[in-house]
């Protein structure tokens, strides 16, 4: 029961570590490093707080060094998410229950032990499963899931404090339940934030969840929910499970308390869900919340104005950091006349000094793509491009999957705005660029704004102001986060709520507020001091 108003104010972004020659963090996380590699886990599903091994495993490779083992997981089938499910349910109306105060501090515990005792753990485990370089570790395993589960705290409690008015009399007030139900989690590969962030954010809301991290992703999923556990969340509340899309689908989709979806991953895994989705409408207790977060095709718009160096930079950054394999990466670009060969000559010099290899040489700045589906995948693209009279490679094509799935940062210039590589997504270290007549930006806006079918994230570089609001209009709903001089990647939790619309998604908004909403099921609760005994109103009167 609570005996007082309880505050948590806005925190401030985890400092981001710099990992400088010679510094404690950089020495810290080599050992890190050093010593997973010395181990090779076995990972257990965790439903209702048991670690459940089912013997049939799969291995988990460093996709830099596909020849070493990291660790085997445990698959699971149908069973163990009806499991989950169960386990779920079953502590569900204590979960929501425990007073707020409770709920919140586990997750700033959880926080607190991820910046400090398993910070460099965190992000071996994510340069190691994940191919993240030490940077791109940090900001991700480190600072963004942190600041995802402080500043959730902070966002839900000013939520709870929106109370409506009463009038004399009476007395009115919103109580802000979780959801009737269990809430399902997928995950995806490409930030352990987000892999923490689902399961969490629901949870915090009162919800219980049952989590499906994406197989490659695994690695340091099972960290983090070891973390939940010594932070003090109750079992059951989040279950974790190792299964295939199709497998969870059947089990929960078809259940009559399921109550959501929090989803990161792929647009046409998305439809289908939502197909299911709607196919079991009439089989369940109440409406879904579904929300989602999908593909993108990101987009580069440089005006005449623009400043080399700083279109440059963006293209470089924006394309690259993480092989490309980000939802936000940059990877198409609309580069005017003037400015084209300028750019084109320095990104590729820029490009040609990025060293690619395993995430152990902190000097290199790309490391590999996640696994042999997407190295095929992206390979393809440039195969095509190769042969296609519509482009050409300026940088990069090649590509080799012996020691480990690594392909060149490679950009391609093409002759057609409505090229396959400027349209379609390829989740890779792949830019495709467009010259277009400086005279028509435009008109070019409006070719960028019909390309592709996505709208996640985009960039406008450009000096002259009238330039950059002439382009924050006519892309009004081309992305969900807008940059101006930027590059279109490097969200901020509680800086940069990220989403998009279209066939990007349901634009929920993580790292929001408006998140948090789509968790939780709002309870109006009227009280009236001195209830009235007669029905008769006074108008009734006649004299």
């Amino acid at each position: 029961m609570q005996f007082g108003t309880f505050n948590y104010p806005a925190p401030v972004n985890e400092p981001v570590l710099s990992y400088a020659p010679g510094s404690a963090e950089k020495l810290a996380l080599k050992e890190a490093i050093s010593s997973l590699k010395k181990k090779t886990l076995d990972i257990p599903m965790v439903i209702n707080g048991q670690e459940i091994r089912t013997g049939i495993k799969q291995s988990i490779h460093p996709p830099h060094e596909i020849k070493h083992t990291l660790g085997h997981f445990h698959v699971g089938s149908k069973k163990e998410v009806n499991a989950a499910i169960a386990a779920a349910l079953k502590v569900r109306n204590a979960w929501a229950n425990m007073n707020w105060e409770a709920r919140a501090h586990i997750f700033l515990k959880a926080a607190d032990l991820l910046a400090t005792k398993y910070r460099f753990e965190m992000n071996a485990s994510t340069m190691l499963g994940q191919s993240k370089n030490a940077f791109q570790a940090e900001i991700d395993a480190a600072c963004e899931l942190i600041d995802f589960l402080r500043f959730n705290v902070h966002f839900l409690s000013e939520i709870y404090q929106q109370q409506p008015i009463s009038s004399p009399g009476m007395h009115n007030r919103m109580e802000y339940r979780g959801l009737e139900g269990f809430v399902l989690a997928i995950t995806p590969f490409n930030f352990t934030a987000i892999g923490g962030n689902l399961p969490a954010s629901a949870a915090m809301c009162g919800n219980v969840v049952v989590w499906k991290p994406a197989n490659t992703q695994i690695y340091s999923a099972q960290l983090f929910m070891r973390i939940l556990k010594e932070a003090g969340l109750p079992d059951g509340v989040i279950n974790m499970v190792y299964v295939d899309g199709p497998t969870v689908g059947a089990a929960c989709f078809t259940h009559p308390d399921f109550a959501g979806v929090h989803f990161t991953g792929s647009t046409g895994v998305f439809n289908y869900m939502w197909k299911q989705i709607g196919e079991n409408i009439s089989n369940y207790k109440s409406y879904p919340r579904i929300v989602g977060e999908t593909g993108g095709k990101d987009f580069v718009m440089v005006h005449e104005s623009a400043d080399v160096d700083t279109v440059v930079t963006a293209l470089a950054r924006g394309a690259f950091e993480y092989q490309g394999q980000k939802c936000s990466a940059a990877s198409r670009a609309y580069l005017p006349s003037n400015l084209a060969p300028a750019i084109k000559e320095k990104l590729v010099k820029t490009i040609k000094t990025m060293k690619m290899g395993t995430v152990e040489n902190f000097s290199n700045f790309v490391n590999a793509v996640i696994d042999e589906k997407s190295f095929d995948n992206i390979a393809s693209f440039i195969d095509r491009a190769k042969k296609d009279k519509k482009a050409k490679i300026l940088v990069g094509g090649n590509y080799n999957k012996k020691q480990g799935y690594f392909v060149e940062p490679t950009v391609i210039e093409t002759t057609d705005p409505k090229y396959s590589t400027m349209c379609e997504e390829i989740f890779g270290p792949v830019l495709t660029i467009y010259t277009y007549p400086a005279t028509e930006f435009e008109a070019t806006l409006k070719i960028l704004d019909s390309t592709s079918k996505y709208a996640l994230t985009g960039a406008i570089i450009a000096q002259d102001r009238k330039a950059i609001e002439l382009a924050t209009v006519k892309l009004r709903h081309a992305a969900g986060n807008f940059y101006i001089n930027d590059k279109p990647t490097g969200a901020v939790v509680g800086q940069q709520p990220f989403g998009g619309a279209r066939a990007s998604g349901t634009n929920d908004k993580a790292g929001s507020m408006l998140n948090l909403y789509r968790w939780l099921s709002a309870r109006t609760i009227k009280e009236t001091f001195n209830p009235p005994t007669d029905y008769k109103y006074p108008f009734l009167k006649e004299a």
